[in-house]
């Protein structure tokens, strides 16, 4: 057998055992809130308790996006691959398993960690199997899987809770995510990089769980314990000192999570803040909608119903991303990404309006709208998050906007479950009333988000890029979920 037809099969088994993952891992991702109803009812446990399963796996997302990347390099990006779908299977059947709420949200955090180190090391081990033409091919498939994976979660998942019971959903991730273990093991080189730096900045990791964790406890708690209560005061007193203490470790480990003097570059700080004020926006929409959708007092619709019913945001986020990249090198990135804000502060707009009695063909126009505005933006800002540094910066670069991602997750589910849960318990108001005034308050607050994003786009230097190819439109796919670093040559600026 030739060595070109070896290295081929070995490319593909890489390719296979990496879209397949990320799929997965997305697919799960985008999935969950969609199940919150039907996990409710079963385990008895409050909507708003098991936002934490939401939450937490952000949460710890945000702490492990980094590391498990650097774990990869020290350790053999396979072995720590495979570590992770072990611990992505365990996940699966502990949640499918457990009768508590308790149990579901322990899962979905150790569901975190799992997720997002097999996202940092797939891509690393695709990057390390492949060069040129063929790199570009496989960053391009890879970015394609996991943009239909973020799409087409909400749907599979409704559809497995109406045939299957909500646990379907984790038993045939952990299914196919126990399959990818021996397709790895036997088409999957092992390899590392010798000249990474091999302490792991464990006071960062910890550091930024002792940030987040207090933050999201007080929005969520916020409400019943009273905003000025000693307990809410103490969450933010207790991030405060986490941050300070972040700058201070960072400063001073060899290998820190973040390096500090990244953010001495104004370009990359305002994407990266664009990444975080999309990520948050979507994940806070999605969570809003599927619990609107399916109460009784909102739209009554089935899971699968409502799954179809995000569609929408979920899969028009991802379609209309590819398309940025062409409109970015003839306008200029800091013209889409204030455009795209400008967008979905229109469509959000529209929905602070919502009444009880809206149907769900009021919602399509306002969904399109928003889905659009936060692919322009979240596109063009993960584009200039990577242009932005030099070429051996640009790994870092990726790794904060990554964070980002996951931090604005956590904390605008948090922030719209609290506005949603407050404003759907008032007793003053009709039980319609209530659900859609849930979902105004929410949209209120998205809302004001994305009219910052538009102040935002005033920190982006003039960046137009070359014209895009495949890999760029599969990238800008992808960065729904995860920012690709994807190989291209260097962008000119005007």
């Amino acid at each position: 057998m030739s060595t070109e037809a070896t290295a081929t099969r070995i490319g593909s088994g890489v390719l296979a055992a990496t879209c397949v993952s990320t799929f997965v891992v997305n697919a799960n991702t985008s999935a969950v809130s969609i199940l919150l109803p039907a996990i409710s009812a079963d385990t008895d446990t409050s909507v708003a308790t098991l936002q934490w399963a939401v939450t937490g796996y952000s949460l710890v997302g945000a702490a492990i996006i980094v590391t498990g990347g650097v774990l990869g390099d020290i350790l053999g990006r396979r072995k720590v691959f495979i570590a992770a779908l072990l611990l992505f299977v365990a996940s699966c059947v502990l949640i499918a398993l457990v009768q508590s709420g308790v149990g579901i949200i322990i899962g979905r955090a150790i569901q975190g960690a799992a997720g997002s180190t097999l996202l940092a090391c797939g891509l690393s081990l695709l990057s390390v199997a492949s060069t040129g033409s063929e790199q570009m091919r496989a960053v391009s498939l890879w970015g394609a899987a996991s943009a239909v994976g973020a799409a087409a979660g909400p749907l599979v998942g409704g559809a497995l809770v109406d045939s299957t019971g909500w646990q379907g959903l984790f038993w045939i991730d952990a299914a196919i995510a126990a399959l990818t273990i021996p397709l790895t093991l036997r088409a999957v080189a092992e390899s590392r990089d010798p000249n990474r730096q091999r302490s792991i900045d464990v006071g960062g990791m910890l550091l930024v769980a002792g940030v987040l964790v207090p933050v999201v406890l007080a929005l969520s708690e916020g409400p019943n314990w009273g905003w000025a209560s000693a307990g809410t005061l103490l969450c933010f007193a207790i991030a405060v000192v986490c941050g300070f203490g972040f700058v201070a470790v960072e400063n001073r480990v060899q290998a820190p999570l973040v390096d500090l003097r990244l953010l001495r570059n104004k370009i990359l700080v305002g994407a990266t803040l664009a990444i975080l004020l999309v990520a948050g926006a979507i994940n806070g929409l999605m969570y809003v909608m599927s619990l609107s959708f399916q109460d009784p007092a909102g739209l009554g619709m089935s899971p699968f119903e409502a799954g179809l019913a995000t569609l929408p945001a979920a899969a028009g986020l991802v379609i209309i991303a590819p398309f940025v990249s062409t409109l970015a090198s003839r306008i200029g990135s800091r013209q889409v990404i204030g455009l795209g804000f400008v967008i979905t502060t229109g469509g959000f707009l529209v929905l602070t309006f919502i009444t009880g009695s809206w149907t769900y063909g009021l919602f399509v126009l306002p969904l399109v709208v928003v889905a659009v505005g936060m692919g322009f933006s979240n596109g063009c800002a993960s584009s200039v998050a990577t242009a932005a540094v030099s070429q051996d910066e640009v790994g870092a670069a990726s790794g904060i906007s990554n964070m980002a991602r996951y931090v604005g997750a956590s904390l605008y589910v948090a922030a719209t479950a609290t506005i949603y849960n407050t404003a759907t318990e008032a007793t003053d108001v009709s039980r319609e009333g209530a659900v859609a005034n849930g979902v105004s308050h929410s949209a209120l607050l998205m809302m004001v988000s994305a009219a910052a994003g538009i102040l935002l786009a005033a920190l982006y230097g003039k960046h137009r890029p070359e014209a895009a190819r495949t890999v760029d439109r599969a990238a800008a796919a992808a960065v729904v979920v995860h920012t690709i670093p994807a190989p291209e040559p260097k962008a000119s600026r005007a």
